[in-house]
């Protein structure tokens, strides 16, 4: 029989269990919190880091002295009995004071950092409407008078201030790669005059790329598929984006197969252009610049710009938006849009045929 494990077994066993806990560290992940990429963002980042290391060292001094004891006060054969002390007036005085300089330590950071992250009215900030729904998010530009859903763009450099209130139940807004973590509440009826209260959250980007959001406050059964995507871009991008969504209405003439993306049919395009603005559609979707102009569902100008639909949950493919359509409770349960064979938000099913829908996925994807 082998005997029992010795010290240095035990000790190579501890740095595996270690090594294998810190490699799960590793790697990149879209909603981390401790990769900033905003000015909000770092200056949470930073003040993490703070009561990080104080958290630390609080570690270290309890381990070291507690290994102190342990060892300096170990029973050992005929060791004498410790002396007893029944009272240290040094002592209690350090240790009452050494959490009250710690306590200081964080609270003048924090203190700082709250009121960074809450300017009033940051000079030159551009406004974004941000509107929860079940289970999506609406995203307005009142300058540009655009609007847009789960996909957020912003510049890059520019400060921006996000207007956040909600249609129906509370969530809460969370993109960790840019901070912040705001609930965006249905408006309260105030008295004639007096302006709604709004939750803001002001952050400036500091680089283009993705970044991949959350609703963070529960909100009914697809709460955990209500994601979003801010694109952020250089202001030039930006522009041309804004541009390309103002000038998007589509013509009443049949599409050119050149002018279609690869893979689309322009036959089943102009088919799914017919059902889609010949059925009840048009009474809660919006495309710019036709008579889609309903205002209870996301907006599908330039549909086929995004990269993902029903709220980040699947890929902007004509397969997925195929599902999508027919069955979309499937895909996100208590969500309101009809589907073929079930009815939703006060409308009975569409009753689309397989092709029907085709077309009109087909027709979405082109919209771009």
């Amino acid at each position: 029989m082998p005997g029992p494990m010795g010290p240095l077994a035990r000790a190579i066993g501890l740095l595996a269990v270690f090594a294998l806990v810190v490699s799960a560290c590793g790697g990149e992940y879209p909603q981390s919190s401790i990769d900033p990429h905003s000015d909000f963002a770092e200056t949470i980042h930073g003040l993490y880091w703070i009561v990080f290391v104080w958290s630390m060292v609080i570690l270290a001094v309890v381990w070291a002295l507690l290994a102190y004891v342990l060892i300096r006060f170990r029973d050992r054969p005929g060791a004498e009995r410790p002396k007893q002390t029944h009272g240290n007036l040094r002592l209690e005085i350090a240790w009452t004071l050494g959490p009250a300089l710690i306590v200081v330590a964080i609270a003048v950071p924090t203190i700082r950092a709250v009121f960074e992250t809450q300017p009033s009215d940051p000079e030159g900030a551009m406004v974004v409407e941000v509107i929860g729904h079940q289970f999506w998010w609406e995203f307005r530009y009142p300058e540009a008078g655009v609007v847009t859903a789960n996909e957020l763009r912003l510049p890059v450099g520019r400060p921006v201030s996000l207007r956040l209130s909600s249609a129906d139940v509370i969530h809460s807004f969370w993109v960790p790669m840019l901070g912040g973590k705001r609930d965006a509440n249905p408006l309260v009826r105030k008295p004639e005059g007096e302006p709604p209260d709004y939750n803001w959250l002001h952050f400036t980007v500091r680089e283009p790329g993705e970044y991949m959001g959350q609703c963070a406050e529960f909100c009914g059964p697809s709460h955990s598929l209500m994601g979003t995507r801010v694109v952020a871009e250089s202001p030039e991008e930006f522009d041309a984006w804004l541009e390309s969504w103002q000038s998007s209405a589509p013509t009443e003439d049949p599409p050119d197969a050149a002018s279609l993306p690869e893979g689309l049919d322009p036959i089943l395009v102009q088919q799914g252009r017919e059902i889609f603005h010949s059925q009840t559609c048009v009474a809660c979707h919006a495309i710019q610049g036709t008579n889609a102009q309903g205002q209870v569902a996301p907006n599908l100008t330039l549909m086929g710009q995004r990269t993902k639909i029903a709220a980040g949950w699947l890929d902007n493919s004509v397969e997925d938006l195929e599902r999508w359509i027919r069955a979309p409770r499937d895909v996100k349960p208590g969500a309101l849009m009809p589907g073929v064979g079930e009815a939703g938000g006060n409308w009975p099913a569409t009753g689309l045929t397989d092709e029907q829908v085709r077309a009109v996925a087909q027709y979405l994807s082109s919209l771009r």
